[in-house]
């Protein structure tokens, strides 16, 4: 009796199983080259089922030099292209074609190829993979009721995070330190289950880097050389919410059942955004809603009503494209972090699925926020009309977001009406924020009465004043905003005539386009005060004249580089001599990138040219 297995089969060890059994027994058993080379591709790469098939291998050269069986192997070697390509069947297509030559039952654990090679009239034997019952993960022992996630290195005392939800501590939960072979024993046996269990499947595997969804466990391995040691991260949900647990319940209820909507999760790192995601989904798959979820990893713990998405073909794109042929009434996307999936969220959003979207942010208004720049402005309250906040598990903030044509706060003159997005909050009605375009750039203004002036006219005004005015100067310029729609202009002896121009035609231009009467003047007549800290003083910025780390900024063929000391991630103002110039997020090497040519960059390098003490205060 021939006998010749795919990879399938021998990744699976079954082989050497049915000759242990008696099936196999006397067998000759002939393993293609390309099976080999194939094993041999996925182990160099660090792929488990690589090693698995190898060690197969080697079982079934021990029961043939016990002389159990014939061992044999056939074919040629596939060239390393060709391993490449397997995925496209090229390689299955060669070892059918090898059972056929030599008159071998072709034995596979794969359903398509055993489909395939029966239509081609082989003799096909279908050994199904084995599924088992896993009681226990060994890696449970360190959990307890509080303890959301688990921390294991080489040559590192366990760890883990512990606690409520909001008040989470990162503490040692063992006394000796773990060695290699405590984490690979641990890493097998997670990757063994996941593959032998209904209750678990491998979400990730790539050179350095497995991702296993067991029951309800994340668990992520890493070794080197992706990481200098190997790691291994088990994270669990502790706590499973219903919507009627959160502040605002019924409002936030009857909002989402009035209509589709797009809503923002927004909070920071562990501060039980998906917690509260899973709650929504729950609540709208309950009340005959179809809910659909796109997540990389799949890790919300939802009902099994509701189906989890990952990347398909490693695109969301994709999934989206395949979400709109299912139609859900709402989709969870858990997270959205880069442009593209800003882009996905939109687009889906615009097709008419309600959208719930898990984003990372400080502050409510932040997380709408990561929209400026990545969608059309007028666009954002069709994408996105509720923002929820979450802090230590709760809902503290709800935004509704609408737009509306109007002269934005702080502005006079009729004809400086545009489209305006406002930020209400949700509980009070009381407009919070306002977004809108103000001389081509997108502003983002406070409405707290403290801050209302500053920020609506000298911290706008000022700045759009004074670039319009150092376009025609040829020295320093000064500006003092008075009110909402007046203010001063000081400037050199030699600049003043021809700022204002031949009969004031220069300077009324100007006022047209800004729609604030400006008075001119020479810097001799500037009092004292004009620079000072007060109400609409030329010196007051957009954070209130606060203190902040003086930096040096990089001034690079096509950047300025803003450097920064401890800010990676946060919101921040850069300011020049306390006076606001804008509102940047700091990368994540800890500094802000401004190219060379916008607007902003001209402001900058003017005040960097003028020695002005460049400043970093946190937004």
């Amino acid at each position: 009796m021939n006998v010749l297995p795919d990879t399938s089969v021998v990744v699976d060890g079954r082989i050497s199983g049915r000759v242990e059994d008696g099936e196999f027994a006397d067998a000759t058993v002939l393993i293609p080259e390309a099976v080999v080379a194939e094993l041999e591709s996925q182990a160099n790469a660090g792929v488990e089922s690589g090693w698995d098939g190898l060690s197969e291998l080697q079982r079934l050269a021990d029961l043939a030099d016990d002389g159990e069986i014939e061992l044999q192997y056939v074919g040629d070697r596939p060239e390393p292209d060709e391993i490449g390509h397997a995925h496209e069947g090229e390689i299955d297509a060669y070892i059918r074609e090898l059972a056929a030559e030599h008159d071998a039952a072709f034995v596979t654990s794969d359903g398509v190829q055993a489909e395939v090679a029966r239509a081609k009239g082989l003799n096909v034997e279908y050994i199904a993979p084995e599924t088992r019952d896993v009681e226990r993960l060994s890696i449970e022992d360190y959990f307890d009721e509080q303890t959301m996630s688990v921390h294991l290195r080489t040559g590192v005392r366990p760890m883990a995070k512990r606690g409520d939800v909001g008040e989470m501590e990162y503490q040692p939960i063992g006394d000796a330190e773990l060695d290699e072979d405590d984490l690979k024993e641990y890493a097998n046996e997670i990757i063994q289950s996941a593959k032998q269990s209904n209750e678990g499947f491998i979400e990730l595997d790539d050179p350095g880097m497995t991702i296993v969804q067991f029951r309800n466990y994340r668990i992520a391995i890493a070794e080197p050389p992706f990481s200098d040691g190997w790691e291994i991260t088990a994270v669990r949900p502790i706590v499973k919410t219903d919507l009627d647990d959160y502040e605002h319940a019924d409002e936030l209820k009857d909002r989402l059942l009035e209509q589709q909507r797009g809503v923002l999760i927004s909070g920071s790192p562990g501060a039980g955004k998906s917690t509260f995601a899973q709650a929504v989904g729950e609540f709208l798959s309950d009340h005959d809603f179809v809910v659909k979820t796109m997540e990389k990893p799949r890790d919300l713990q939802v009902g099994p009503d509701i189906t989890q998405y990952t990347e398909l073909g490693g695109e969301m794109a994709k999934t989206a494209d395949s979400l709109l042929m299912v139609r859900p009434d709402y989709t969870i996307y858990d997270e959205v972090r880069k442009t593209d999936d800003f882009e996905v969220f939109a687009d889906m959003r615009l097709a008419g699925v309600g959208m719930i979207g898990v984003v990372h942010a400080t502050r409510a208004i932040d997380a709408l926020q990561r929209l400026v720049g990545r969608v059309e402005l007028g666009m954002i309250p069709q994408i996105v009309d509720t923002v929820v906040y979450i802090e230590a598990g709760e809902v503290t903030k709800v935004y509704d977001v609408s737009t509306q044509v109007k002269v934005p706060e702080g502005l006079m003159e009729e004809d400086l009406a545009r489209p305006v997005i406002t930020i209400q909050d949700f509980e009070t009605g009381r407009p919070e924020y306002e977004i809108y375009t103000f001389n081509r750039q997108v502003v983002t203004v406070p409405l707290d009465e403290g801050e209302r002036e500053e920020s609506g006219v000298s911290k706008l005004a000022r700045q759009e004043i004074e670039r319009e005015i150092q376009s025609v100067a040829r020295g320093p310029v000064d500006v003092d905003v008075q009110g909402q729609n007046r203010a001063t202009v000081y400037v050199s002896d030699d600049d003043i005539s021809y700022v204002i121009g031949k009969g004031g035609g220069r300077i009324d231009d100007i006022e047209n386009r800004l729609g604030i009467d400006i008075d001119v003047r020479t810097l001799d007549e500037k009092p004292q005060s004009a620079s000072g800290a007060g109400p609409g003083g030329a010196g007051s910025g957009g954070a209130g004249g606060s203190q902040g780390e003086v930096v040096t900024p990089d001034i690079t063929s096509r950047h300025i580089v803003v450097p920064t000391d401890g800010h990676a991630g946060e919101t921040v103002e850069v300011q020049a001599d306390g006076e606001y110039l804008f509102t940047a997020t700091v990368g994540r090497g800890g500094d802000i990138q401004v190219s060379r040519g916008s607007a902003i960059a001209e402001e900058l390098e003017r005040a960097i040219d003028r020695e002005r003490a460049i400043t970093v205060v946190r937004a």
